[in-house]
């Protein structure tokens, strides 16, 4: 309180009650208003940054106009220009809108593919991917009708994301998580060429998308201790675009330089920022941690994020146990038989044989290859038509199916119920002890424990030497560039589990023969004999190329004997490169035009895996 000078003569006291008024009426407002100033809306960097993104929405719309107009004009050189012009506005607010309004961003720049949604409904593509098609590498006279239509949809899409994102709410955790995000999608997608494969523009995208991440993050303090963390952000910043901008040829980047030595500091320094900010680092379970500093880090995936319910975690116990189960053959009624039978340790869990025979053999062989189990948790979809999501139900279906296992899970569960030390292991991992459901969870638990993410590339990555010879690093950059393999098998995975999230398992048609002369596609309609949609015919799950060395033979049916075979299929354009025609082919069918030292390059990097 206001303390007033006790003698009645003076001003003061004569005049306090009008004084404390005053005060009241003038200084308290002004404070106030201070404060208010200090920490209106628009001064905080969430906020900041929203009316950023919303002005780049602004300036995408307009080039997306200008593309309209070019398009309108039949200007085959300016829609070209046109396009690049608008993709890149695209990109440097990619990392926001992808984040807060993915939909809207795969309808701006998903693949040209249609896609098959969970009520099986076929949805055709659109946006930048179906129109750069169309445009390059020369503007067809036919097109402009299909063009026009297309730059219509994605200026559609445009107005979509800025409405929707006029009412997004913002916050710093999201911004950071969002920023280092986009560096792993860059890593991942951006600079193989996956979302632009015909213009090759992918590596000023992946600058233009860089620099949006740097100027929205110039909206935080660099100061109160604060500064060096946001220098060296800011410094590798500026050497990974510079770096992407002096490299002109698409072909010959060195992206194992660019991953190691700039994208992994950008990523870790955006973590330590965020640190040294005081802003909160989610902690909630992902399949790619949310605290990551790379793609690489040791324990940067969690293998046992694939579960139906929480109370099937692994645990050692039930490791134990599945291991024991997984040998066993009271699986298959004492047949003989084993889970590993067909997915041999030796042979990193699989069993050398085009398609593995089946039980009682006779010259018999069940309908598809026998895929490895090693890194099989990092998937989201199980078999190669991908016709279950968890590794219980990939169990509980090989254990019924009378040309594997020909088990029964009942059976199984009470002939383990009778032996005393099955029932110990049984009643040490569950509450419940045996069960049908703890029998497929332990047996799961064991494979989710099959994770191997420790290659050589990986340690190359993790340490500042040098582990990888010239023609391995070559054959890498291949890998991630010209041979087109890792716009399917995503980095570091090498799997069909899409990047950045990892919450998806694609499948591809590929054409595969049904023999090694490439008369004719393999009968095998996969994936369409679940589903019935026509993108699905002759689709199958991406594996994993890591252990590929000891894997062979390959594809869903062992046709192919080495990876040479292999590379040359790829290299030929897949089944229409051998002249299928298929309609449905996602692989492109042109040819990649490897020379025998760059295939031998790209097999010696697989075997490294």
């Amino acid at each position: 309180m206001l303390k007033f000078a006790r003698n009645p003569n003076s001003f003061v006291y004569r005049h306090r009650r009008l004084l404390f008024s005053l005060f009241l009426i003038i200084v308290i407002p002004l404070i106030v208003c201070l404060i208010w100033w200090l920490t209106r809306p628009e001064s905080t960097p969430v906020r900041r940054i929203k009316q950023t993104f919303l002005q780049d929405i602004i300036t995408l719309d307009s080039a997306v106009s200008r593309l309209q107009t070019d398009i309108r004009a039949k200007r085959p050189a300016a829609i070209q220009e046109s396009f690049k012009r608008a993709r890149l506005a695209y990109k440097r607010l990619e990392f926001i809108s992808a984040y807060y309004s993915p939909e809207t961003t795969r309808a701006l720049n998903g693949p040209n593919i249609p896609e098959v949604d969970d009520d099986l409904r076929v949805n055709e593509p659109q946006g930048f991917q179906v129109l750069e098609e169309m445009v390059f590498p020369e503007v067809a006279t036919d097109a402009y009708p299909g063009m026009l239509h297309t730059a219509n949809v994605i200026r559609s899409n445009v107005n979509r994301l800025r409405k929707i994102s006029e009412t997004n709410e913002l916050t710093d955790s999201h911004i950071f998580d969002a920023m280092r995000l986009e560096v792993f999608r860059i890593v991942s997608m951006g600079i193989t060429g996956f979302d632009s494969p015909v213009a090759f523009h992918s590596l000023p995208e992946v600058a233009s998308a860089l620099s949006g991440m740097r100027d929205q993050l110039a909206r935080y303090p660099s100061g109160d201790g604060n500064n060096a963390k946001m220098a060296e952000l800011d410094s590798a910043f500026d050497a990974a675009i510079a770096y992407i901008r002096k490299s002109s040829d698409f072909n010959a980047f060195d992206r194992l330089e660019f991953i190691k030595y700039y994208a992994n500091p950008l990523s870790s320094g955006l973590l330590d920022a965020q640190k040294a900010l005081g802003i909160p680092v989610f902690t909630e379970k992902r399949l790619l941690s949310a605290s990551a500093r790379t793609l690489t880090d040791s324990g940067a995936f969690d293998a046992g994020y694939f579960v139906n319910f929480e109370e099937q975690a692994m645990t050692a116990e039930r490791i134990a146990l599945g291991k024991m189960l997984f040998f066993s053959p009271v699986l298959s009624n004492n047949s003989g038989r084993t889970c590993a039978t067909c997915h041999q340790p030796g042979k990193a869990f699989t069993d050398g044989e085009p398609r593995s025979f089946a039980l009682g053999f006779n010259g018999m062989r069940v309908s598809r290859n026998a895929p490895t189990l090693l890194n099989a948790s990092f998937q989201a979809a199980q078999f190669a038509d991908s016709r279950v999501t968890f590794l219980e139900d990939q169990a509980s279906d090989v254990i019924r199916n009378p040309e594997e296992m020909h088990g029964s899970l009942p059976d199984a569960v009470a002939a383990l119920s009778r032996q005393p030390g099955s029932r110990k292991l049984f009643e040490e991992a569950y509450p419940d002890g045996v069960n049908e459901s703890n029998l497929k969870n332990a047996i799961a638990s064991y494979i989710r424990s099959l994770s191997s993410l420790d290659s050589r590339l990986d340690r190359h990555f993790r340490r500042s030497e040098n582990l990888l010879t010239a023609q391995e690093k070559s054959g890498f950059n291949l890998f991630m560039g010209k041979a087109k393999c890792a716009t399917c098998h995503f980095f570091p995975l090498f799997n069909g589990t899409v990047p950045p999230a990892y919450l998806e398992t694609e499948s591809e048609v590929l054409g595969t023969p049904a023999t090694a002369e490439g008369k004719a596609v393999d009968p095998d309609l996969g994936k369409f004999m679940l589903t019935k949609r026509e993108p699905h015919r002759y689709a199958f799950k991406t594996p994993t190329v890591r252990h590929v060395a000891l894997t062979a033979p390959y594809m869903h049916n062992g046709v192919f004997r080495t990876l040479e075979e292999v590379v040359d299929f790829y290299d030929r354009g897949g089944g229409n490169g051998l002249g299928f025609n298929l309609e449905n082919q996602t692989l492109p069918f042109d040819k990649l035009n490897l020379s025998d030292s760059e295939k031998k390059a790209l097999i010696a990097f697989m075997k490294i895996l």
